[in-house]
């Protein structure tokens, strides 16, 4: 049974959203999941249509409970929702126990206690906790295995992200307890050069314990919650439904590589650091190895293409090897037709230069740029484009654009050479805007001088595929 606890204490940045979409997903992914709501404005129960004055026992008589030999009997305040999906949840009695237990010692233990009793049960807990930090909290903190922080890409996004990190330190020096720390970034509007900024600054910050994963903003998640559904009943095929059944396959993959390494980013008791462990799981899971499989095809087009490329010199035309004196003469090439990285007719008809010695062909340095410039770039092909960059040192590089709602996760790029990235994809005939993100950064593609401004004053490479 893994436990993640849904914190932060900035309020507004899509906790109990996140709680209830996340659970949803992994019980739709057929993983037995109950969500715990320590909140005691009961937004969990309110969101899902359990209402409160329906709820006799909540969880509050759980931590009201002193930990003993027997543990409590959790089926007595659990609703279920779903298939493999439960429910336990609060009411606004819940902030009494704030007082009334303040001088008990070891109080943030019950709940620890509580769920130990259905590990056989279940295999996530998701617990929803309160925008403040204490006891309803730490009990949160220290009955999970890891944390995942929501951050809206907002103005105070970043700082309450830190004191976030501070509380999760000051606990864990505190109770010698190691914790996971993930980082969601939450209400993510690509549109909007502010939240773009900020998701790069986290992403500078914070690179190794962020999710690959991020939430849009959606307006049907709203409108999910407030009519108490997830959105995996209320609009399965809209794009928050998607990104977050892609958050949750996320998570999956990473407990399910953890049980074989060690945890991503660990909060180490023994150091004041949050340390960076990247560990490769020693098994893959089908949808790694779909990737697999599609990088080694990729790449064995690349390499294709390269050999094409030493060959020929314009759109199947090959390279003219003649002995005659009139043939010798090597001929100017005509200026390129290239727009946008892909050739026209008219420079696929231009005069090319012409080999000397029919063993060795000349290296004109001027055949060699039409060379680059069809081996980089967007290249038009008979079922789509190919999207080919050369980027040194980079980690991962993505494809943004209005063929997929500039969502660069939708579109990674395959690592086919030292400095060699590329993408095929079914593009029909039209035209197409987009950029690159490379290691969370956009970028235009310096092969591709086809720009317009775009209405946040930077610019977008265009492509035009010829119908």
């Amino acid at each position: 049974m893994r436990t993640i606890a849904i914190a932060n204490q900035k309020g507004g940045c899509g906790k109990t959203t996140v709680s209830i979409n996340l659970a949803a997903c992994l019980a739709r992914e057929g993983r037995r999941t109950v969500a715990v709501d320590l909140d005691p404005q009961s937004h969990l129960a309110l969101g899902l249509a359990v209402p409160e004055e329906q709820i006799e026992t909540s969880v509050t008589d759980i931590l009201a409970e002193p930990c003993g030999d027997t543990p409590p009997d959790l089926s007595r305040v659990t609703w279920q929702i779903s298939s493999n999906f439960d429910l336990i949840p609060s009411k606004t009695d819940l902030s009494r126990l704030e007082r009334e237990l303040a001088a008990v010692q070891d109080r943030e233990v019950r709940l620890h206690a509580a769920l130990e009793s259905v590990r056989d049960k279940y295999d996530y807990v998701i617990i929803d906790t309160p925008p403040t930090p204490g006891f309803l909290t730490d009990s949160a903190l220290y009955a999970a295995d890891e944390v995942i922080v929501p951050v809206d890409t907002g103005y105070f996004s970043l700082h309450g992200l830190s004191k976030q990190l501070d509380t999760i330190r000051q606990r864990r020096d505190q109770w010698q307890r190691p914790l996971t720390l993930r980082i969601l970034a939450n209400h993510y509007d690509v549109r909007t050069k502010l939240a773009r900024e900020i998701l790069s600054e986290m992403r500078k910050r914070h690179g190794d314990a962020m999710f690959s994963t991020f939430i849009n903003f959606n307006t049907k998640l709203k409108e999910s919650a407030s009519l108490g559904q997830p959105i995996t009943e209320y609009d399965p095929a809209s794009s928050g439904c998607r990104d977050f059944v892609k958050f949750a396959r996320e998570v999956i993959a990473l407990n399910e590589a953890a049980t074989a390494t060690k945890p991503t980013i660990v909060l180490d008791p023994g150091t004041d650091k949050i340390k960076a462990q990247q560990q490769q799981a020693k098994s893959l899971t089908p949808e790694q190895q779909s990737l697999m499989t599609r990088a080694d095809q990729l790449a064995a087009d690349a390499s294709q293409l390269l050999a094409t490329s030493q060959t020929l010199i314009g759109p199947g035309r090959p390279l003219h090897e003649t002995k005659s004196d009139e043939n010798k003469a090597t001929q100017t090439p005509a200026a390129s037709g290239n727009v946008a990285g892909v050739e026209t007719k008219e420079a696929a008809s231009q005069p090319v230069a012409v080999a000397t010695d029919p063993q060795r062909p000349v290296h004109d340095p001027a055949e060699t740029a039409r060379k680059i410039d069809r081996i980089y770039g967007p290249m038009a092909l008979d079922d789509g484009c190919l999207f080919v960059i050369r980027v040194g040192n980079a980690n991962r590089v993505q494809l943004a654009g209005d063929f997929n709602d500039w969502n660069p996760d939708r579109t990674p790029l395959q690592h086919v050479d030292r400095d060699m990235f590329q993408i095929k994809l079914p593009l029909r005939p039209g035209r197409y805007q987009y950029r690159y993100v490379i290691d969370g950064e956009w970028r235009n593609d310096p092969e591709n001088h086809n720009v317009e401004l775009n209405p946040y004053g930077e610019l977008n490479n265009v492509v035009e595929i010829a119908g």
